[in-house]
């Protein structure tokens, strides 16, 4: 059964960090690409960060030099580093692996950015 679990998100104040985490299980994950994507209220699910099976990331524009992405194969656990947090961060953020078409999703956490 693959699972994919976040965590690590909470509420916190402009200019703070946080760092979330997504374990998973089920599925071969040194093989896929893990990624962070992030929803807010009204708008569309958007990519925030991906790392490729070979250790190759991009990055949204609006997230470049704040948020960093990294992946350890031996914990099959993915990461997100953001730093810097502004107010436009807050969203839903979910995990995601993605392989030859394949796409796993994980529940999501919550991030809210606010004074």
């Amino acid at each position: 059964q693959v699972q994919l679990v976040e965590s690590g998100g909470g509420l916190v104040q402009p200019g703070g960090s946080l760092r979330l985490s997504c374990a998973t299980s089920g599925f071969f994950f040194k093989i896929y690409t893990m990624g962070w994507y992030r929803q807010a209220p009204g708008k569309q699910r958007e990519l925030v960060a991906a790392v490729t099976s070979g250790g190759n990331t991009n990055y949204a524009d609006s997230v470049k030099g704040r948020f960093t992405i990294s992946r350890d194969n031996a914990k099959l656990t993915v990461y997100l580093q953001m730093n810097s947090l502004k107010p436009e961060d807050t969203a839903v953020y979910y995990c995601n692996a993605e392989m030859g078409g394949i796409d796993y999703w994980g529940q999501g956490t919550q991030v809210t950015v606010s004074s």
